[in-house]
């Protein structure tokens, strides 16, 4: 039953970052969720979010002084993309997106979301005790069923994982052939240190330029609000291995978090302070989610 399912605290208001980003800058990780009225929330999802319509996460966007995002489909509303694909239909020249896709989605179909802007599909491959942590998503054995079509419209492969399962996915993601993006510097316990196996597999696989990170999530590494410093070193490990492999999003509205919810404004500032060269912050910020989401 919904009275079941645990219901998220809303976002705290953004604050304004003291320092704002450059032009064409890019919050690469995003949702939106609802208006329930129109858009339903899945009956078997694992959370339900507060409405966080496009015209909010927009008003967003604008109190950090992003010109551009990505949103990436939550899995409150399941296999349903219509409020994501809503948004990108009214604000294609600012907004790209990264959808869910069944096993019988046509190729016919996704070649219609490309035209919107889509620019990848996500699968979940995040586990807690064996048991994938979200329902609603998409496991990852689902991709080699639209690789070809993803190779053919230069999407990407979206990957909700804990690094501690990477290295022995690994094997799998290459033999699908895709460039892949990992989520939230790989959503690991910052406690356990950057020197695990599945962190420095992911180092190894960002150095290698098969796979992109997403240098976002801190308050889901740490619990340690507002400053969370264990997640500093994930993140400086990944701009020194290859920063031409990484984007930055702010996770808003921070759906089913473990501690205090984050303001999305200082979360950009902790970016800022953790990325201290202008030109890396340009390169991750507008350069490559230009590239990755092909904004012209």
């Amino acid at each position: 039953m919904a009275s079941e399912i645990p219901a998220c605290l809303p976002p705290l208001e953004p604050s304004r970052p003291r320092v704002p980003p450059p032009p064409n800058a890019c919050d690469t990780h995003a949702h939106v969720f609802g208006p329930a009225g129109l858009f339903p929330y899945a009956d078997d999802r694992s959370y339900t979010p507060p409405d966080a319509p496009r015209e909010k996460y927009l008003a967003m966007l604008d109190m950090l002084g992003f010109d551009r995002g990505v949103l990436v489909q939550g899995s409150a509303h399941g296999r349903d993309n219509s409020a994501m694909l809503d948004a990108l239909t009214h604000h294609g020249d600012r907004l790209r997106g990264v959808a869910v896709a069944e096993a019988d989605v046509s190729a016919e179909t996704l070649r219609k979301w490309a035209k919107v802007g889509i620019r990848g599909l996500r699968f979940n491959h995040f586990f807690r005790d064996g048991q994938l942590h979200y329902k609603g998503g998409i496991p990852l054995a689902v991709a080699k069923v639209h690789a070809p079509v993803i190779a053919e419209l230069g999407w990407h492969l979206q990957l909700w994982i804990d690094v501690k399962d990477l290295p022995e996915t690994i094997p799998a993601l290459k033999a699908i052939g895709l460039p892949v993006v990992v989520d939230h510097m790989g959503r690991t316990d910052a406690r356990a240190g950057t020197q695990t196996a599945g962190f420095q597999s992911l180092l190894r696989a960002v150095g290698e330029g098969w796979c992109w990170s997403k240098l976002s999530g801190a308050h889901r590494l740490s619990q340690n609000a507002p400053d969370y410093p264990e997640a500093r070193a994930f993140h400086e490990a990944l701009v020194r291995e290859n920063p031409e492999r990484l984007v930055w999003g702010g996770d808003w509205p921070h759906p089913r978090i473990e501690g205090a919810m984050p303001d999305v404004g200082h979360l950009f500032e902790l970016f800022q302070s953790w990325t201290p060269d202008k030109a890396v912050q340009h390169r991750i910020l507008v350069t490559n989610p230009a590239r990755l989401y092909g904004f012209s």
